[in-house]
């Protein structure tokens, strides 16, 4: 299992979420990507569409692309079940690679659970339920909360209930729940500012459509980084754009390993290749 709290390099989730349409050869291909770039984990959303979808929005009609349906069975038909992530688990134990879900509910909670999965995702819209929380905090499972659209005050509140019933500390991102972000409001800042405040480790879950504000990001202190990703930004769904394809991917975890080298130890010392330099010029 992966020690969080002392990760001595960032460590990448690849968030398929429900980019793969409900098709398992699109999955398998995410995880592929997913391990082929030398990221660390993919990433599900797992959800029971009745609990999740609100009554008023159920029977509203969509276009879709198995034709036009109630949102409630367009949420369906992208949901895995155990079939669709026996297969998962099983797929990416051979690569190896981790994998595990975003859980929405309680029921999703219970189910992920019965995998052995690195960490439980706690996404930004359900960090204010206190009891979906707590739950997944007492599953003493290793515990990611994103912090978007949230105040300050209710990321302290979720940040102390995982406390209260966890042992381990939590892995906190930072992150804007906009797709995509708008430059102005990454305010990036935040990380050293989290880290500061809560003693744990940070993250950063970018939803901006380039690579250099997760390089930022990892400069700053970032020690987790998930991005969404796809295998075409021409896929039908509302996060495909949002994503990156695979060459992004590939690009963004070089450049992230380059950033932390450049950022070094942060001890002065006289550098390997300034000695010589040093005995020539000083004699």
């Amino acid at each position: 299992m992966v020690d969080f709290n002392n990760l001595d390099k960032p460590y990448f989730i690849g968030e398929i979420g429900i980019n793969h349409n409900g098709d398992m050869s699109i999955t398998k291909k995410l995880i592929d990507a997913v391990h082929a770039c030398n990221w660390d984990c993919a990433k599900f959303q797992k959800r029971n569409p009745d609990v999740c979808v609100p009554d008023h929005q159920k029977s509203i009609m969509r276009d879709t692309p198995w034709g036009r349906m109630t949102y409630l069975d367009y949420k369906y038909k992208v949901e895995f079940g155990v079939k669709q992530y026996d297969y998962i688990d099983k797929y990416s134990k051979e690569k190896p690679l981790d994998w595990t879900a975003s859980v929405w509910d309680l029921d999703s909670l219970e189910f992920l659970v019965k995998y052995n999965v690195p960490f439980i995702k706690i996404p930004s819209a359900l960090i204010t339920n206190k009891e979906l929380v707590s739950e997944c905090a007492k599953s003493g499972i290793q515990i990611i909360m994103s912090s978007g659209m949230s105040t300050l005050k209710e990321v302290d509140e979720a940040f102390n209930v995982v406390k209260k019933y966890s042992s381990k500390n939590p892995v906190l991102m930072h992150t804007n729940s906009s797709y995509p972000t708008p430059r102005k409001e990454l305010n990036l800042a935040l990380i050293p500012f989290y880290k500061d405040r809560y003693g744990c480790t940070i993250g950063y879950s970018g939803h901006e459509p380039d690579l250099e504000p997760t390089v930022i990001a990892v400069s700053l202190g970032a020690k987790v980084i998930e991005r969404h990703i796809t295998l075409s930004h021409s896929l039908w769904g509302t996060d495909q754009k949002s994503s990156l394809e695979v060459i992004g991917m590939d690009k963004l975890r070089k450049r992230c390993v380059d950033i932390q080298e450049m950022m070094g130890s942060g001890t002065k010392e006289v550098t390997e290749s300034e000695v010589a330099i040093r005995e020539k010029l000083r004699g």
